[in-house]
């Protein structure tokens, strides 16, 4: 049996989205596998900045990715109104991407600090490992999962140079300098 590469479709992904003009950036456990250590996803997380208009031709774009893949479209332009997420799978691969429009006012900053990696020899923007680890601390105060924890900790071990100060910043002025500091001190260890 062959292994998957999610990067194929990661690749795929991102070139449709370019080839749009759709901003994005990659979050979630592909962007922890690039700034922390590997680990297993089967998703794709894709924080994008799009209008409802530009929908139709992104859905007919991620058609052309996988002739049986599943997106709604109707699903993805109300998603795209309410500030929800909305999904394509792709049945060739098994993995799900989870699309999240940009909302008013939000990831602006993340967009200007996302940061480009060379992906099968492409350039794929990721959120920047700060940002991931700040995002991975409100998603543990969301759910208590533990996993948002492990992968902001893998995150801080494997970036040396990371920017503490905005780190610290940010998550005193979002109510989790708790979390940042224990896993701080444990980073030193």
């Amino acid at each position: 049996m062959e292994s998957i590469d999610p990067r194929k479709l990661l690749v795929k992904i991102t070139s449709a989205l370019d080839e749009l003009k759709i901003d994005y950036f990659i979050t979630g456990g592909m962007a922890v596998a690039v700034w922390g250590r590997p680990r297993s996803t089967a998703d794709i997380d894709a924080v994008i900045k799009i209008v409802e208009p530009k929908i139709t031709a992104l859905v007919r774009s991620l058609r052309k990715i996988s002739k049986s893949g599943y997106i709604d479209e109707e699903t993805a332009k109300k998603a795209v109104r309410n500030g929800e997420e909305f999904n394509f799978i792709d049945p060739e691969t098994g993995m799900k991407v989870d699309f999240w429009p940009m909302k008013d006012g939000e990831n602006r900053g993340e967009f200007e600090r996302r940061v480009p990696q060379k992906i099968l020899g492409r350039k794929v923007f990721f959120i920047s490992p700060e940002d991931l680890i700040l995002s991975k601390l409100v998603w543990y105060q969301k759910s208590g999962s533990e996993r948002h924890l492990e992968d902001a900790e893998s995150v801080l071990k494997v970036q040396k140079n990371l920017d503490l100060k905005y780190l610290k910043r940010i998550a005193s002025a979002q109510g989790f300098l708790e979390p940042l500091a224990h896993l701080l001190k444990k980073r030193v260890k």
